[in-house]
């Protein structure tokens, strides 16, 4: 038995998602405030027998943020199991309330939390006509938490991901619409909490690791003590008395030392010429404090570890703090161990960001080794190492969509020859296109390493502040990752940046030609064939896919750059591939003649000499703010983010700003009255148009102006 989906309808910063899972391990990845620690929340509120008193007391902060207003509304958390025993115990639990009403064993069952008005609150709203705004907003402003009740169902068909569910079975808010209806059978029985699934199951959740030291210190949550409570259970009482009794005899001889007892009197008698008869204490004794019960043994017994090889055994508090996360995760790992040895009929294992303080090598290798046969794990990640041992398939990604979250399951709908391209290209490297908001697929280094040189530049913005991820696939199969972003699979968009490759020199064969020149020229028409071919290929690809687009160098990128306006940033980088000074004279010529087939074939030559990375790394120490970003490059970084926040608008004019008052003394003027337009704008008193018609008086002939006309 395993969950095999997870439905959020209303919860926390989810307004409506569903999760999928598979048996074996599941992987939760995805930005900071993503809902990584709700998802685990929501699960435990279901499974966990120690959050079952939590979940009947839900507060107004478990409401989605994405509603209005909370009052009215109902909080559904649905989970799906498959694979169920044909045990007749396990039969008898889920037919009683959470499965299906076919004859026969079943294999597939739900169980859902549904927080929602009390009876009397349903029915007044039932009671509101039609459009009665006033009526509705008079009973939803008088609600509080406490006429909400938490019930748990089963043998449910309601679909509350689907609005039209929703709004038939809970309300329509938008016209005040109500059914006269206050119970539907389809949202389930409801389950007896005698019957609670939590009773039969096995949870282990591991929270994350923030300070491990404070939870070896916490006899609550000590994993140690646990681990040793849950073994003593099987210890024989009687093997335990004479403990106690050497114990007691220890504390007795401790108490009866002549020094201590020289100690008490002095003390007493200090007491006594301090504050008087009257006033002293009756008695006064100093004892041993060693525990003489079995609980408390056991809680004075404390782990032990060496992490170097001169034989020292340390506190947990003395360890490296990846070394005591390691301890931790170690012993919470072995507990979940013994709760599978109970025998319950399904066992899971949540983990929480375990990557913390953790070496690589350590990350990789223990949630490769993860598996176990007989359960479910579920863990939520930052970590590309973890990431990457994880199957695409067992995967769900956590992405935010303005006021909510939602969860992408990137192997959905793609066949199995797919999913295996997929996992072989998800590296260390390159799986962090998972986490990233938005991506742009390049086929090389020189754009992998120059785009972001680029936007730094013109924008004053890093790609990593923009949420941009540029991600060099390193051929033009971009089509194989590409296929992620769909609409049932990663909603995120993916700017691919590719060249046609059309020629610009003659190619006409010449008997002059050396062997390399004819070379070259059969290579320029090759590629230039394929550059033609490929264009069809991905527009076809994307078409109907809103959330892919492919934007194309008319040449290459050298060639594209340098004709783009930007030969002097070339020229700056003359010297550090020539050493020559014909050579360097010449190289200066062909790069500011304004001909493509001397100035593109001159940077394609540099770049062939030094290697296309190198070069890329030479020209970016070049750059300044006057770089020109090719228009294809623009449009690129435009659609992989999106629409642009007046924040960050007005922090990319303020970086312009600043460029021009470094560089052109006569522009202060202009930049002065420009300022007052970038508060109006802050404060919502004018519209980007405007902004943009100030904003070309202010920098005329700025770099700045061609992303603002694409901004939206």
């Amino acid at each position: 038995m395993h969950i095999s989906k997870l439905k959020l309808v209303n919860y926390r910063n989810f307004k409506n998602t569903s999760l999928t899972f598979q048996r074996g391990v599941n992987t939760i990845i995805g930005e900071n405030g993503a809902g990584k620690s709700n998802i685990l929340r929501a699960i435990r509120l279901l499974l966990d027998d120690n959050m079952v008193r939590a979940a009947y007391r839900l507060e107004e902060s478990d409401f989605s943020r994405a509603l209005d207003q909370w009052q009215g509304h109902w909080i559904i958390i649905s989970m799906e199991f498959e694979d169920l025993s044909p045990d007749e115990a396990v039969q008898a639990l889920f037919l009683h309330g959470t499965a299906g009403i076919d004859a026969g064993p079943i294999s597939k069952a739900t169980y859902n939390l549904i927080f929602r008005p009390k009876k009397e609150i349903r029915l007044k709203l039932a009671a509101v006509d039609d459009f009665d705004y006033a009526e509705l907003k008079a009973i939803r402003d008088g609600l509080t938490i406490d006429d909400y009740e938490t019930i748990f169902t089963g043998r449910s068909s309601a679909d509350f991901g689907d609005p039209a569910t929703y709004k038939r079975i809970v309300g329509d808010f938008d016209f005040c619409s109500f059914s006269d209806e206050t119970e539907f059978p389809e949202i389930g029985a409801k389950v007896p909490g005698f019957l609670s699934v939590t009773k039969e199951v096995s949870l282990t959740f591991i929270q994350a690791l923030r300070d491990v030291v404070a939870e070896f210190h916490n006899n609550r949550t000590n994993p140690l003590l646990t681990l040793l409570k849950s073994k003593s259970g099987e210890i024989d009482a009687a093997a335990l008395v004479p403990i106690v009794g050497q114990v007691r005899d220890l504390n007795s001889a401790i108490e009866g030392l002549e020094d201590v007892q020289s100690v008490r009197k002095h003390i007493r008698k200090t007491i006594k010429d301090t504050a008087g008869e009257t006033y002293s204490p009756t008695s006064l004794s100093i004892r041993s404090d060693l525990p003489e019960e079995a609980e408390q043994l056991f809680q004075s017994l404390r782990l032990f570890v060496g992490e170097s090889e001169d034989g020292y055994e340390g506190t947990i508090n003395e360890l490296s703090l990846g070394g005591a996360n390691l301890i931790y995760l170690t012993l919470k790992l072995l507990e979940f161990k013994y709760q599978r040895e109970k025998m319950a009929i399904a066992n899971f294992l949540l983990i929480e960001e375990p990557e913390a303080h953790i070496h690589t090598h350590i990350q990789k290798t223990l949630f490769d080794r993860i598996a176990y046969e007989d359960a479910q794990v579920i863990y939520t990640t930052h970590s590309t190492q973890i990431s990457e041992v994880s199957n695409v398939s067992n995967v769900n990604i956590l992405g935010r969509r303005g006021a909510f979250c939602e969860a992408y399951q990137p192997a959905t709908g793609l066949d199995p020859t797919q999913v295996t391209s997929i996992q072989r290209y998800l590296d260390a490297v390159r799986s962090n296109l998972l986490f990233a908001k938005s991506v742009i697929l390049v086929e090389g280094d020189a754009e992998e390493i120059l785009i972001p040189a680029l936007v730094k530049q013109v924008l004053g913005l890093s790609v990593d502040e923009l949420g941009l991820s540029v991600i060099n696939i390193r051929s033009t199969g971009f089509k194989n990752v590409a296929v992620l972003f769909h609409d049932t699979r990663i909603r995120k968009r993916c700017a691919i940046v590719t060249d046609l490759d059309m020629i610009f020199f003659d190619t006409t064969p010449n008997p002059a030609d050396g062997d390399a020149m004819a070379a070259r020229k059969r290579k320029a028409i090759g590629s230039q064939t394929a550059g033609a071919h490929r264009k069809i290929d991905l527009d076809a690809f994307g078409a109907g896919n809103g959330w892919v687009r492919s934007f194309y160098a008319t040449h290459t990128f050298e060639v594209d750059f340098v004709g783009a306006g930007n030969h002097e940033a070339i020229v700056r980088s003359v010297d550090k591939v020539y050493k020559a000074p014909a050579t360097i004279t010449q190289a200066t010529t062909d790069l500011r003649s304004g001909l493509p087939h001397q100035s593109g074939f001159r940077t394609l030559t540099m770049a062939e000499q030094e290697g296309k990375g190198w070069f890329a790394v030479l020209l970016a120490q070049t750059l300044d703010h006057q770089v020109v970003v090719p228009p294809y490059i623009r449009e690129a970084v435009l659609f992989a983010h999106g629409a642009f926040s007046r924040p960050l608008i007005i922090r990319i004019l303020h970086h312009r700003m600043t460029c021009s008052r470094r560089t052109d003394v006569a522009s202060h003027a202009r930049l002065k009255a420009f300022a007052p337009d970038l508060e109006r704008f802050r404060d919502q008193k004018i519209d980007l148009p405007a902004l943009r018609a100030a904003a070309a008086t202010a920098l005329p002939g700025d770099a700045v102006h061609e992303f603002l006309a694409g901004m939206t």
